[in-house]
């Protein structure tokens, strides 16, 4: 019998497929905190932890918060992160691939739209074919700004202008922070605009194309072994009443909020 006196270590993939927000069942904080300790432990002091990615991005708020406790953590342990793209990684999926210390991508994956959306509809109109008189009481001037069933006010315009205008900068610094002197040329990369892998790769904004495998081989070998750290999916049962109770927040106003 041959004895073994060593064996290569498992390469830990974390699983940030579907889109980015608070709610459950979504790539957020709370669902993610113990899982990216988890895969940074498993990678160890001067391992590799593999970012799957799949996601078309959402939340800024827990964008920012994923991204920077994979980099708290990496750079504690001294583990290397290599992010790699799938079918998307654009908007809060980019920005989360940016924690990484490399980005691979395939030659068709979507990437980029470095960029902030934001919107809603307005029923002023509507309201007065129906017959409908709106009443609405408030406190503070700015309490009902943005109201779909109030006429829109040029300060409101120019509010939300300069919201997501702060938030596009704050996008556009982190990915500066983390891809430096590698971006060729920023007006086409901060434009808002999404692309192909093979077009990201001579902008900067990926550092090679591959997919998860090939990556995975590049790092551990042709025998290399994964491991995947991704949440627990609930029953449905678990999870039909806060669905429905999410579902009812998101249509009383969920979509006007600024997203990635």
């Amino acid at each position: 019998m041959r004895l073994l006196f060593w064996r290569r270590r498992p390469i830990p993939v974390l699983q940030l497929h579907g889109v980015i927000a608070a709610r459950q069942g979504s790539i957020n904080a709370a669902a993610y905190g113990k899982l990216i300790d988890a895969a940074v432990a498993a990678a160890g002091k001067g391992g590799t932890l593999l970012l799957d990615i799949e996601s078309p991005g959402g939340s800024p708020v827990q964008s920012d918060l994923i991204a920077r406790r994979i980099r708290r953590e990496a750079e504690q342990t001294g583990v290397r992160v290599v992010a790699v793209i799938g079918e998307v990684g654009a908007s809060g999926g980019y920005w989360l691939a940016c924690a990484a210390d490399e980005i691979a991508a395939t030659p068709m994956s979507i990437v980029g739209s470095i960029g902030v959306i934001g919107g809603g509809f307005g029923f002023v109109e509507a309201l007065g074919k129906l017959g409908v008189e709106r009443r609405l009481y408030t406190a503070g001037e700015n309490k009902a700004r943005l109201d779909p069933f109030s006429p829109e006010r040029p300060q409101d315009l120019q509010f939300v202008r300069g919201l997501l205008d702060d938030l596009h900068g704050q996008f556009k610094a982190w990915v500066r922070a983390r891809r430096g002197a590698k971006l060729t040329d920023e007006a086409a990369v901060f434009d808002g605009g999404w692309m192909l892998g093979t077009r990201a790769l001579t902008l900067g904004l990926i550092d090679r194309l591959g997919d998860l495998d090939s990556v995975a081989r590049d790092i551990g070998g042709p025998k290399a072994r994964m491991v995947v750290f991704k949440p627990r999916p609930r029953g449905l049962f678990g999870r039909l009443p806060r669905i429905m109770a999410e579902a009812l927040v998101e249509a009383a106003g969920q979509a006007a909020l600024p997203k990635f």
